[in-house]
């Protein structure tokens, strides 16, 4: 899949934090509201499944407020603004999305950044309602968490230092050491496909690129979403090589067996195409390369 192939205007990809400011009618009646852009108009995203009988749901209108866990360190997808606080990004904007449809406005999200390998604790222990950050479809994970969606696709991709001539794709990394975060679908691959390679871990990305930059690793592993993303802050040391090796489903991770809650955000995906691509289109879209929304997965 070569989703991400082009670094065509990736500066505008990593810098995207244009928000949406997502507001609901309705006040989580459950019957799914009418979120607005500002100063555009409404954003049709009702859903015909009823939320009756979720227990997250329920959780959430006793709170008065949505928990969401996000990235914090992904730029153009789940990224946060040391200076200002402020969220932004692809995930960030569809996880403003479902809550609006849900009935609750931008300032009733609490956004909090869960480290890939505490993703399915955070959502069986109740930390957190849903879950929007880069988070691969499994069978694996299916076992702990359900998932609506894939709100998005893409696959496995390569960063590497801008002077490294010798890794040019997945083939090179015999020998080398690729780092990834503790827990990812990424950081499984290696570790299972590719015997030959070091693999080595951080809680983080971020922390993988500093290990990069620093020479403890060849090369960092995770989807080439995410490593333009990186790339695009620093172009002078940085570079994303060789296509996609895999495909990677990105879904929404709710509790297991909360059934009506993943129906709903599936109904909402499915009926609000023109709302998924005005999210992509301010987020990731920025960059030029055009995707498609992908289907979702009823079961």
């Amino acid at each position: 899949m070569a989703l991400f192939r082009t670094k065509k205007a990736i500066f505008t990809a990593a810098a995207a934090a244009l928000t949406l400011t997502l507001s609901a009618c309705g006040g989580g009646s459950g019957s799914g509201g009418s979120p607005e852009s500002s100063g555009s108009a409404p954003y049709s995203v009702a859903s015909n499944v009823s939320l009756t009988g979720s227990p997250t749901f329920d959780k959430i209108k006793s709170n008065g407020k949505v928990r969401v866990g996000v990235k914090q360190d992904q730029p153009g997808l789940g990224f946060m603004d040391a200076a200002t606080g402020q969220y932004s990004g692809f995930d960030i904007e569809i996880a403003k999305w479902i809550a609006a449809s849900l009935g609750y406005s931008a300032d009733k999200i609490e956004f909090k950044p869960i480290p890939s390998a505490n993703r399915e604790s955070a959502i069986q222990n109740g930390d957190i309602d849903y879950y929007v950050g880069t988070y691969s479809i499994t069978d694996s994970r299916k076992k702990q968490v359900d998932f609506a969606g894939p709100y998005f696709v893409t696959g496995q991709g390569l960063l590497v230092k801008k002077d490294n001539t010798t890794i040019n794709s997945e083939k090179d990394i015999a020998g080398k050491t690729v780092c990834s975060a503790t827990g990812s679908t990424p950081l499984q691959n290696i570790q299972k496909n590719f015997p030959q390679t070091s693999a080595r871990s951080f809680d983080t990305y971020s922390q993988c690129v500093d290990a990069l930059k620093n020479g403890q690793v060849d090369a960092v592993t995770t989807d080439q979403a995410i490593l333009i993303g990186y790339a695009a802050q620093d172009p002078d040391n940085l570079k994303v090589v060789g296509t996609p090796f895999t495909t990677e489903k990105y879904g929404v991770g709710v509790t297991k067996g909360d059934a009506a809650l993943r129906k709903f955000v599936n109904d909402t995906f499915t009926n609000g195409h023109d709302v998924w691509q005005k999210v992509y289109d301010s987020t990731l879209g920025k960059s030029g390369t055009k995707v498609e929304q992908p289907a979702v997965d009823n079961y």
